[in-house]
């Protein structure tokens, strides 16, 4: 059968079932539309919140980034799964023994004030709109390879598929539609990454093949890739840090206290019976996003590893001269899967020295003597630009892998982007049918008519997650970096005030979100665009790229947090106390139910 076919059951049936899915559990009431009727087992919302977690930056952008930023890219492992232990431990439970559905709710009550509720509410829209983006490009580039269209109508087909089953089944439906999206991710993840793992050094378990010396050599799979990429002109790909120490602790910082703020993420606590289950849910779904992100390093190696003995087939040869003049391979005898890709111009070659060879290397490389031999054969520039995004999608046709594998990991690639966009979609449209219209605006507004509002909402984010989709500002990892740093700057440090400071009064948080979140923005628009419109940067007016010593936009979210922080206390500080009501309440919520004073010896 053609890979074409094979793709089109795995795809169609995994659809298949997440529409089936969905109009079996489909809502019946708001609380089942917001929050599942709270009555999800701690495993199976471990499993959704994996699904709703490893979005497409996770499964089709972070291994691709690893691939070429190398140690540098590990800020995304870091920074993802270490925000999720901060989530665990201290938000969480917290969050779910205060028993609102939403974070502006909580805000709305902590806060006593709707301004707080509603700047809450203008903070979240952006993060998730940012976000959704990532998910819409990641979908675009799966649909567009995968079913053999263009990036815009696979776009528009991801767009009917989100809105069907996240419109009709809310968060019941999405809940255990993301149980199966994960277990279809998972198995697109680690099957082809044990194939390749087997390859290349033999060993079945991906994590330790990493370590491992390559079959029939001698050799480290570490070793050899670093010596390979510095012949090609690269930095050593087991040290290379992004940009500086510094950017790397604070994008790292930024991606944890986004991850730990973002509220499709804190939503999932509310789907569990009880206050326990919250702590084991967010246990478990350690547990199932650690297999996709120990197992992404190894992927990443070994398609950068597989990717560059494609192109110079003798480059594994012990004495092997990359300058040769038939090192690299002639590109019309080019693999098939280099011709697939080409075609949706996420893998782009171009002929410059008039020789017929792909030659890839580094031509900005500052090894003075690495540049004359480059000239001296004749090389006048890298010849193949390859996007980060396909690493993981192209990864089974790089080694050769049997066409289920390659259908496999599409419809792997699909179920992420699309049960994030799910989470997401629902986390917005509780905001403007919940947060904004029943709590500020229609308090009288009955069940139905709040259920229609948030569908109509939900309808009208996928409209615009689509548009921004089609016209991003960059790949979709970046783009979701930005969305964590706007999280990271205004709801997290509010959240972590409302929980541990019984000081803290409304116009400190208010001041503080919007002066945190204010800055982020400022920062990034300065860099990607106003409101991410190409051409209207004005980074050069205010002292040039990554001014702020040295951190680049996708990692400001840390300096905003600090922003928020110190404004919060210094507004404090000038303004009345807060309520003795609520200093009491946000004593009652830190102290477990049912606690005693100790008194006396053991």
């Amino acid at each position: 059968m053609s890979l074409q076919a094979t793709t089109y059951i795995f795809v169609g049936l995994s659809f298949a079932l997440y529409i089936g899915i969905a109009i079996w559990a489909r809502a019946g009431s708001t609380k089942e539309f917001y929050v599942a009727g709270g009555s999800v087992h701690p495993v199976l919302n471990g499993m959704a919140t994996g699904a709703d977690w490893m979005s497409a930056a996770s499964f089709i952008s972070m291994a691709g980034l690893i691939s070429n930023m190398g140690y540098g890219g590990s800020l995304f492992l870091m920074g993802w799964t270490g925000g999720y232990v901060l989530l665990a431990m201290l938000l969480a439970p917290y969050l779910r023994k205060f028993g609102k559905f939403t974070v502006p709710q909580f805000f709305g009550t902590r806060y006593y004030s709707k301004a707080a509720s509603g700047t809450a509410v203008a903070c979240l829209l952006m993060a998730s709109t940012t976000y959704i983006i990532g998910q819409m490009t990641g979908v675009g580039v799966a649909f567009s390879r995968f079913l053999g269209v263009s990036n815009a109508t696979g776009i528009y087909i991801g767009m009917a598929i989100v809105f069907m089953y996240a419109v009709f089944g809310g968060m019941k439906g999405i809940t255990y539609t993301q149980v199966a999206q994960y277990c279809v991710l998972i198995l697109a993840y680690t099957i082809p990454a044990i194939f390749i793992s087997l390859q290349l050094t033999g060993n079945p378990i991906p994590q330790l093949g990493l370590g491992s010396d390559m079959v029939a050599a001698n050799v480290s799979l570490l070793h050899k890739l670093d010596l390979i990429v510095q012949d090609l002109g690269f930095a050593q790909y087991t040290t290379s840090t992004r940009l500086s120490t510094l950017n790397m602790f604070v994008y790292t910082v930024s991606l944890m206290i986004g991850t730990a703020g973002l509220p499709h993420v804190i939503v999932r606590f509310f789907t569990v019976p009880k206050v326990k289950d919250a702590r084991s849910s967010a246990g478990w779904a350690l547990v199932f996003i650690a297999i996709l992100y120990t197992t992404a390093p190894a992927v990443a190696a070994m398609a950068k590893m597989n990717l560059l003995k494609t192109i110079n087939p003798t480059i594994m040869a012990a004495n092997s001269d990359i300058f040769a003049p038939d090192a690299q391979i002639v590109h019309a005898d080019r693999p098939d899967w280099m011709s697939r890709w080409e075609v949706t111009g996420l893998l782009k070659f171009e002929d410059k020295n008039g020789d017929g060879r792909i030659q890839y290397y580094n031509d900005k490389s500052k090894d003075q003597a690495f540049q004359a031999k480059a000239a001296a054969a004749g090389w006048k520039g890298s010849e193949l630009s390859v996007n980060a995004d396909i690493i993981v999608l192209a990864n089974p046709e790089i080694a050769l892998l049997p066409n289920w594998v390659i259908a496999l990991v599409a419809a792997g690639g699909l179920a992420a982007a699309l049960s994030t966009a799910a989470g997401l979609l629902l986390a917005i449209s509780s905001a403007i049918s919940h947060d904004l219209l029943k709590e500020m605006f229609v308090p009288d507004l009955s069940e139905k008519a709040e259920l229609l509002a948030g569908k109509i909402a939900m309808a009208f984010a996928i409209v615009v997650a689509g548009y921004l989709g089609l016209n991003p500002p960059g790949f979709a990892a970046g783009t979701v970096a930005i969305a964590f740093g706007l999280a990271a700057s205004s709801i997290f440090p509010a959240l972590m005030m409302g929980i541990f400071s019984k000081t803290m009064n409304k116009q400190g948080a208010i001041a503080g979100m919007l002066a945190g979140i204010g800055v982020t923005m400022f920062y990034v628009f300065a860099h990607k665009g106003i409101f991410f419109i190409k051409g209207t940067e004005f980074v050069d007016a205010i002292g040039g790229q990554n001014f702020f010593f040295g951190i680049e936009p996708n990692a400001f979210g840390t300096i905003g947090a600090i922003v928020n922080f110190a404004v919060a206390f210094a507004v404090k500080n000038m303004t009345p106390a807060v309520p003795q009501d609520i200093a009491n309440m946000v004593e009652q919520v830190r102290i477990p139910r049912g606690a005693k004073a100790v008194d006396g010896a053991h």
